[in-house]
């Protein structure tokens, strides 16, 4: 299987529980695809054995053709700090820091000064509508925003691929729209890969293609355009 990022045959056991039972699956540069299924389905699981956060009992991750499951613990977190962006249901934003610095985050914990890093982070505001808020913390944040800001500290260090798992969970259905709607766009633009798992059908269909999840198996597969 070929594109930015692929799963080759995963297998990934829990005890007597098979979570994933030889998968295939790849996203290309620019594309999304979301992940699908009920609870249990291992959905999730896919995720975080795609994003090198487990490692699979079977199977391979390859990113840009480069096998990633057998990397030390050292180079794994090496990577998903420089190559994948992060987003999640909450935010996880710092509550003591205003949202430049939430953004320039993952710039500084690379070692890029301060004063660079949050420059670099404040450009992304105003592509994500955050103009004006640079200095405002995420309590004085509603939820789409903090998202937006979150969207950004993923983006900021330019990464091949952005795993988003269930990033309108916690937003009312209007702003989980547009949340949604951003996401896609700045990562296709910016030639990054989004893997996001979701329980929300018109969610997924913002993606390029679904992917439907059922005991550990690839049950469906859609394709979609969306404008």
């Amino acid at each position: 299987m070929t594109g930015a990022l692929a799963g080759v045959g995963l297998v990934k056991k829990y005890g007597a529980t098979t979570a994933l039972a030889g998968v295939d699956v790849a996203v290309g540069e620019s594309e999304s695809l979301a992940i699908m299924g009920p609870s249990g389905s291992g959905k999730s699981t896919l995720l975080h054995t795609l994003a090198g956060i487990v490692r699979p009992d079977g199977g391979e991750v390859l990113l840009r053709g480069e096998r990633i499951d057998r990397l030390g613990e050292n180079r794994l977190s090496e990577l998903r700090r420089t190559r994948f962006g992060f987003v999640f249901q909450f935010g996880q934003l710092l509550p003591e820091l205003p949202a430049e610095e939430n953004v320039a985050l993952p710039l500084m914990l690379e070692g890029v000064p301060r004063r660079r890093a949050v420059q670099r982070a404040r450009r992304w505001f105003a592509p994500l509508g955050l103009d004006g808020l640079e200095r405002r913390r995420p309590g004085g944040l509603s939820g789409g925003q903090a998202q937006r800001v979150a969207i950004a500290r993923a983006l900021v260090i330019e990464p091949d691929v952005v795993f988003a798992d269930e990033p309108t969970g916690a937003l009312d259905q209007v702003t989980g729209t547009e949340v949604v709607r951003l996401l896609t766009s700045v990562t296709r633009e910016q030639g990054a890969a989004l893997v996001m798992v979701t329980h929300d059908a018109d969610v997924a269909a913002r993606c390029d293609r679904i992917v439907q999840v059922r005991d550990g198996r690839i049950s469906a597969h859609s394709q979609y355009t969306v404008a």
